[in-house]
């Protein structure tokens, strides 16, 4: 065989060893009373126009995660059904987060700035609650019955008049035994107390918009058993609360310390689960659907086959019971664009799992409130000034993990989540400096670098567990088994990014062997037209 040949029949031989096998993710096992999102599909694809109104659904926007579901990835997702392509849905959809940025960005670049808009966002000192503002709390902050323009003092030992649980607006009959929401879980019987101590934390924390009126929360009595037992507690406690008969609060923090102070326990855990981005359930049955990313990372013994993972979404959760108050109530910055206090009161599918990474009770409890507090207002701020932003300004101002890494932060001088997506060239308010710190300080995923692996385990919903089988309690079919290895390679120093260093080295060789391939060849052609 002449050498042109030769090489590159060996150029064509190493690149066709560098393909990687098919991947089928397995389907098998599951957990009870649970099923694929593409079991489903091919069961109810083939009805005209199904396809297109589940897909109208599921662009109606979901409560958990940062599931943002961009046109292209509802054109992705539509093109998967449609194609049939069901392992393809199984691990939607995939993309590294490098891929993920332009579909947002895109949106972005044409939704533009309204100047006018960002004018009337301008405030004074002073100033009564302009139009633009009182526009902005109205779409982006739950105040329940109160109002930014009301001075008030809320009594909390009286009994909430707000109603109970209901499904009415969070479950909706699709047709086709298909239904999207979720109902009530355990703590549903408290939804009028914690909806009304998430009206009253949001109000609070509005206290420090410009033009608000005074809004006050009272607790009528301390227990004696109560008082705080040292000296330097009870300074700081009279300093803050004088008249132990009528004790008030005027920010989310002191509310926490008065309650901490009358006999109430009070736990903030910062709990990461698997996002939902579908929240459907088919015949009875949950309807597994995560949202898959690629993390950069390599699954040892996989050919070079990238470690998806479902992205989790987390949460800080506020635990409080006493003789005044019994609630439970989430924050976090959800695709709705806010950042706020909410009730966690409808039941998550089994397979999202919980893990609370943290616990922060005392003085970090009071912290993390303060934290939140100024979250809720820095993010007020960004609405005014930026109102044009697509989807609420999620992903742009961060998505669900931002706020609880710079939280996270902020209490333990370490990060553990993944992904972060906030654009820190839009946190620059001289009011909102501590935030805007602790922004620039925590890890972004926006330019697609692969993350520390210890942020891609630290945001999973299970602790990693002792023995071969880390994450066996992860009942995603196919999961388990490619966290077991990644996780067993890095403990071990073994782990592989998406580009090893022989990855590079292999198309390197390809390349020169087809370019000697292409010289010879062509020296070989000029040497038989000058014999001729």
């Amino acid at each position: 065989m002449r050498l042109p040949r030769t090489l590159a029949l060996l150029a064509t031989l190493l690149t066709l060893g560098c393909r990687k096998p098919p991947y089928t993710p397995p389907e098998t096992p599951m957990p009870p009373n649970t099923t694929l999102l593409s079991q489903m599909m091919r069961q109810l694809s083939s009805q005209p126009g199904f396809t297109d109104a589940l897909i109208h659904q599921l662009d109606s926007g979901g409560k958990k995660g940062p599931a943002l579901l961009t046109p292209k990835l509802l054109t992705e997702l539509r093109n998967r059904i449609l194609g049939k392509d069901w392992s393809g849905l199984d691990r939607f959809p995939g993309w590294t987060m490098r891929e993920i940025n332009p579909t947002v960005r895109v949106v972005g670049h044409f939704a533009g700035k309204d100047q006018k808009l960002e004018a009337a966002s301008a405030v004074h000192p002073g100033t009564p609650i302009s139009a633009a503002q009182a526009q902005t709390a109205a779409q982006y902050l739950d105040l329940g019955p109160y109002s930014l323009d009301k001075a008030e003092t809320v009594a909390l030992d009286t009994p909430s008049t707000l109603p109970p649980f209901t499904t009415d607006g969070i479950v909706t009959k699709i047709g086709n035994d298909i239904i999207r929401g979720d109902g009530p879980n355990a703590l549903a019987p408290e939804h009028a107390d914690s909806q009304r101590l998430a009206d009253i934390l949001n109000r609070l924390a509005a206290n420090q918009l410009q033009g608000a009126q005074t809004f006050a929360v009272s607790v009528a009595h301390v227990p004696p058993a109560a008082t705080p037992a040292s000296k330097a507690d009870r300074a700081v406690f009279h300093e803050l609360f004088p008249d132990s008969k009528s004790l008030s609060a005027s920010t989310p923090d002191q509310l926490i310390t008065l309650l901490q102070q009358t006999g109430h326990t009070v736990t903030v855990n910062d709990a990461r689960y698997f996002a939902n981005f579908a929240h459907l359930h088919y015949k009875g049955d949950d309807v597994m659907a995560p949202f898959w990313i690629n993390t950069g990372l390599k699954v040892p013994d996989s050919h070079g086959r990238p470690l998806l993972v479902p992205v989790s979404h987390a949460e800080l959760e506020w635990h409080i019971h006493g003789p005044h108050l019994n609630a439970d109530i989430s924050y976090y910055f959800g695709i709705d664009g806010k950042s706020e206090w909410r009730t966690m009161d409808t039941l998550d599918q089994a397979w999202v799992l919980k893990r609370d990474a943290h616990a922060y009770t005392g003085k970090q409890a009071v912290e993390a409130t303060r934290l939140a507090s100024l979250l809720t207002i820095a993010y007020m701020h960004l609405h005014q000034k930026h109102p044009a932003l697509p989807f609420g300004g999620y992903y742009a101002l961060g998505v669900c993990q931002d706020g609880v890494s710079a939280i996270e932060h902020a209490l333990t001088g370490t990060t553990t989540l993944y992904p972060n997506t906030a654009d820190e060239s839009f946190f620059t308010d001289s009011r909102d400096a501590e935030i805007n710190s602790l922004f620039r300080i925590i890890p972004k995923d926006r330019d697609g670098h692969a993350p520390g692996p210890e942020r891609i385990f630290g945001s999973l919903p299970v602790p990693a567990a002792k023995g071969a089988e880390p994450f066996a309690a992860i009942t995603i079919p196919g999961l388990s088994a490619d966290l077991n290895a990644t996780y067993t390679a890095w403990q071990q120093g073994k782990l592989e990014g998406q580009h090893d260093w022989r990855v590079y080295i292999f198309w390197a060789v390809a390349i020169v062997l087809a370019m000697l391939a292409a010289v010879v060849s062509s020296v070989s052609k000029r040497d038989r037209l000058n014999r001729n």
